[in-house]
């Protein structure tokens, strides 16, 4: 047995990957939603099982070609339809800092394997945090770019608008490095034909604000390293200042009106007649067929998601929801360009609360779930870049501190970052292998 085989039996980290002898310049992993010509790519879903892309995702492919051996795909929730890496249909990644704690949702494979992994960078996707939560619950460096900084060619969408390609990694200074390898324009995706480029050089950060309404609600665990870090901050010469962001509580259920319409019609696609699982029963009708067939296959949480994006796209509904959700977005944008005038970046913990163990995720509601998100989901809502570094440790766990600028100006986030690690000291965890 290998040794990556022995790590991924305990960590649960990839849904496939390969043994072979690396053969580049580096070695990286990709997000199980990110197609690859080498391995399936099932997007953590039963229904896609059997699915083998016969091409590869643009950020993978500028992997590969700036010299990158693919070890493997990382686990995640369904689709992306989660918190906690807990709705996969091929396992539940462990948070390597301890086996019965989550490694945070929905890149929590990608979030583990550059925790526990030498000189390993993730490529991970975040609609709604699903970069920074694995990054603070397992105590590495992660960003999420501009919408439309990085193509999203080749990924197995959950939704268009939010959908954005990162990085994962336990040196700072590999996100800007492997970000500037995967960015730019691809006529593939027109969403990324519009970025400008990223300056060679990053721009040091010398402000920060911090919403009043987003230390709301905050677990006495990570108040406590949050408040650290703001000295931290200060010390290294940033400015912080508290500011009023009321328009922030609006984006959560503005965010799941947007993410579930554009979900329900996304998943439609997966029927059992086009990719992967096409076991129906043939001599059904269409109606049953695909009633069957979607039954079987998705979990739970795709089909609550289903089931709600369709209600709010409904002819008498969507203005109701869908269109006032979208208004909503165009004012948190504003919101957040009013306090981008006068400071380099947004503030806050990544997370309300250390990483949660497995029996306490299972005694929460779906809501209680999707409240978990309230701090990472205004900067994906909004598009724009934030990141999470590690900023201490509760209980032996990690906490995060997350970072938002204004679009396109991930070179502040990047600098921040790399200034953040000479003076923090990260506790790597014991791997168990």
């Amino acid at each position: 047995m290998t040794d990556l085989k022995r790590i991924n039996d305990i960590y649960e980290m990839y849904t496939s990957f390969t043994d072979a002898e690396p053969n580049g310049k580096f070695t990286f992993s990709a997000k199980d939603n990110l197609t690859s010509i080498d391995f399936e790519s099932c997007a953590g879903s039963k229904i896609l099982s059997g699915y083998r892309p016969p091409f590869d995702a643009t950020p993978i492919k500028k992997m590969r070609e700036a010299g990158g051996f693919l070890q493997g795909k990382t686990n995640m929730d369904e689709f992306g339809f989660g918190t906690f890496s807990a709705n996969s249909g091929f396992g539940i990644p462990k948070n390597p800092y301890d086996l019965n704690r989550s490694c945070g949702g929905s890149s929590g494979g990608a979030a583990c394997a550059a925790a526990v992994l030498e000189d390993h960078v993730a490529l991970g996707v975040s609609t709604g945090g699903s970069i920074v939560c694995p990054a603070s619950f397992c105590g590495v460096y992660g960003i999420a770019p501009s919408y439309g900084r990085v193509s999203r060619y080749g990924l197995i969408d959950y939704a268009n608008s939010l959908d954005k390609v990162g990085v994962l990694s336990a040196k700072a200074a590999d996100l800007g490095k492997y970000l500037r390898i995967i960015a730019g324009k691809d006529e593939h995706d027109p969403t990324s034909c519009v970025q400008p480029d990223m300056p060679e050089k990053d721009r040091a950060m010398k402000s920060v604000a911090v919403p009043k309404e987003a230390i709301e609600g905050i677990s006495d665990k990570v108040m406590t390293h949050f408040e650290a870090s703001l000295e931290s901050l200060r010390s290294m010469g940033i400015d912080v200042e508290y500011v009023d962001m009321p328009v922030l509580k609006y984006a959560m259920p503005a965010y799941y009106v947007i993410a579930a319409s554009e979900a329900s019609t996304n998943l439609a696609r997966f029927c059992g007649m086009r990719y992967g699982q096409q076991d129906g029963d043939l001599s059904l009708g269409f109606d049953a067929y695909f009633t069957s067939f979607r039954s079987k296959y998705f979990g739970d949480e795709a089909k609550r998601r289903i089931l709600l994006g369709t209600f709010t796209r409904m002819v008498g509904y969507a203005d109701r929801y869908y269109n006032k959700a979208l208004r909503v977005r165009e004012s948190i944008i504003q919101e957040y360009k009013k306090v981008f005038t006068n400071c380099d970046a947004v503030v806050t913990p990544t997370m309300p609360f250390i990483s949660p163990r497995f029996d306490e995720i299972a005694n929460m509601s779906a809501l209680d779930v999707y409240k978990a998100d309230f701090l990472t989901i205004p900067p994906n809502l909004t598009g724009m870049p934030h990141m999470s570094v590690p900023c201490g440790y509760s209980d032996g766990m990690p906490v995060g501190l997350m970072f938002t600028s204004d679009h396109w100006n991930e070179d502040v986030l990047l600098s921040a970052a790399v200034e953040w690690e000479k003076g923090f000291e990260m506790k790597r965890p014991e791997v168990k292998a």
